[in-house]
């Protein structure tokens, strides 16, 4: 009788005292073996201790560090502790709260605790570049002791930093920047190691991947509100980084769990994949922890187009209709399947982002100003949010035409300026923030705001909720109002439709949220058209 997927020994084995196991299996076997009652194993003085520790977090012995003890929340203690539990075992794990919750600063609390205890050498922040500063602002703010270096500047300067890293320094370099000084990053040996926003790593072939994954570290953490955004295959990527063969080599983890649970919605192998992950990853909701935050109302604010929007509207879908049913499955066919997706998507916003020529009205830039506008006369300041910075560009001719004040980042904005407009937005009265969605979806606490606009539906409902966490956060004190603007029978009433039905593979593991059109099928497709 075989123990299941996690354990690759037979119940016999056990019984007869020849099984061995790596430690990080132990928790998996523990929750099989409260499911066979009959079943009794002497477990050795180790294992007893490991289990027991991991039910027991809650009343570990680890004592919070001095300089976080008073600005820790309940949860966060307990996520401290977590943290704590999985390195003295010497394992690693996700911390996958949920955007706005706080990871940063519990797993700081961690590198005190360690640095206190003087078992932490060198630790190593990897982050999205747009978040290097922020990390080493959060470090002063909540671990001032601790010595800080942002790997920036030429090659030439980062190697020179690197050379000379004391001991008992966080380093913090950014995933781009680490794949291109991998070589130097080889050459150290880190106590700590933590992936910021760590869905980077989900494409398991990707250079930034391969060079992460060749730094040499003791212990190592992932923080991400959304380990599973698209597939399976993303979820296996962090956990090789973090212990690898804890998921088996990929191609055993897509045949053992992938496509049974992908392909054939098997229960069993959803609840293994659970059983094995759960002790490694931690997740919490707002609702569940943050009593004490505020409501978030969402609302979708409905607009209709003009005669002369909706004829090229109706025209560009005609053409995207006969595209998809001409097309294959190559990789070409789908790049232009994309493209003229995107082509429909910015009529909708506003044709004049796709015709050069066009001066006709745009029922959704007219819909958004008009609701800046009553929102300001009630007294509320707003984050607005596009996938599209030249939508934020006429939406700055809106703004500057009827002179209400604003601040815009984007992807082009230096890291340095990001923190200064969120702190001058923050503790100013500029009414409203543009933000395009892929450069301030995540890592801004913007809680100055507490009316979130989303102009374009995204197809990824995570992405959308993370920008949304912007406003919605520890520190907010009023209600956050959500609006979604969407013009009424079109493409982006159905990208709302499919947000809803895609929610289920991340949720069955997890309670994530996630789809992507890399996974939609022609007939799909065609739905989505109308």
């Amino acid at each position: 009788m075989a123990l299941g997927a996690g354990v690759d020994f037979s119940l016999e084995d056990a019984v007869n005292g020849t099984a061995k196991l790596p430690m990080y299996r132990a928790l998996y076997l523990d929750s099989l073996l409260e499911e066979h009652d009959s079943l009794s194993l002497n477990r050795d003085r180790t294992y007893r201790a490991l289990i027991k520790n991991f039910k027991t977090i809650r009343d570990a012995d680890y004592e919070v560090p001095d300089a976080q003890a008073e600005v820790l929340r309940p949860y966060q203690v307990h996520g401290y502790k977590w943290l704590r539990t999985l390195a003295a075992a010497g394992f690693g794990g996700i911390l996958a709260d949920e955007m706005g919750l706080g990871k940063t600063l519990q797993f700081i609390s961690l590198v005190q605790a360690l640095f206190d205890a003087g078992s932490m050498s060198l630790c190593l922040v990897v982050c999205p570049a747009s978040l290097v500063y922020n990390w080493q602002e959060e470090f002063r703010r909540f671990a001032p002791a601790l010595g800080t270096q942002v790997m920036t500047g030429t090659a030439s300067q980062r190697k020179s930093r690197l050379a000379a890293l004391p001991e008992g320094t966080v380093c913090i370099t950014s995933y781009d920047l680490l794949r291109q000084d991998i070589a130097l990053y080889r050459e150290l040996n880190f106590s700590l190691m933590v992936l910021d926003e760590a869905q980077y790593i989900k494409n398991q072939k990707a250079s930034m991947t391969k060079a992460v994954k060749a730094v040499s570290a003791q212990l190592r953490f992932a923080l991400t509100g959304t380990p599973i955004e698209n597939r399976l295959a993303e979820l296996w990527s962090i956990f090789d980084f973090l212990m690898p063969g804890f998921l088996y080599s990929y191609a055993e983890f897509s045949d053992r769990l992938e496509t049974p649970i992908v392909k054939q919605k098997d229960e069993e192998a959803t609840a293994k994949l659970r059983r094995m992950t759960a002790p490694f990853i931690l997740r919490r909701l707002k609702a569940d922890v943050l009593k004490d935050l505020p409501p978030k109302l969402e609302e979708v604010r409905y607009t209709r187009f003009d005669d002369e929007q909706r004829k090229i509207y109706d025209g560009q879908i005609v053409r995207m209709k006969q595209l998809v049913a001409s097309s294959g499955s190559s990789g070409e066919d789908k790049l232009r399947i994309f493209a003229e997706l995107t082509r429909i998507r910015q009529i909708c916003c506003d044709p004049s982002l796709l015709l050069e020529n066009y001066h006709g009205g745009s029922a959704k830039r007219t819909a958004c100003l008009e609701l800046i506008q009553s929102a300001m006369g009630g007294g509320h300041r707003m984050l607005v949010f596009s996938q599209f910075t030249s939508m934020l560009a006429l939406l700055e001719e809106d703004l500057n035409a009827v002179g209400i004040p604003y601040f815009k980042l984007t992807g082009a904005t230096p890291k340095e300026q990001r923190l200064r407009l969120v702190r001058a937005f923050n503790e100013g009265d500029t009414p409203v923030f543009l933000i395009s969605l892929k450069a301030g979806g995540t890592g801004l606490n913007l809680t100055g705001a507490d009316v979130v606009i989303h102009y374009d539906p995204w197809w990824n409902l995570a992405a959308q909720n993370q920008a949304t966490d912007r406003a919605h956060r520890i520190g907010q004190q009023n209600q956050v109002t959500v609006y979604r603007i969407i013009v009424k029978d079109t493409i982006e009433e159905r990208i709302l439709a499919m947000q809803e039905a895609k929610r289920d593979l991340a949720e069955a593991v997890l309670s994530g949220e996630g789809t992507s059109l890399a996974s939609l099928s022609q007939e799909e497709l065609l739905e989505l058209l109308g």
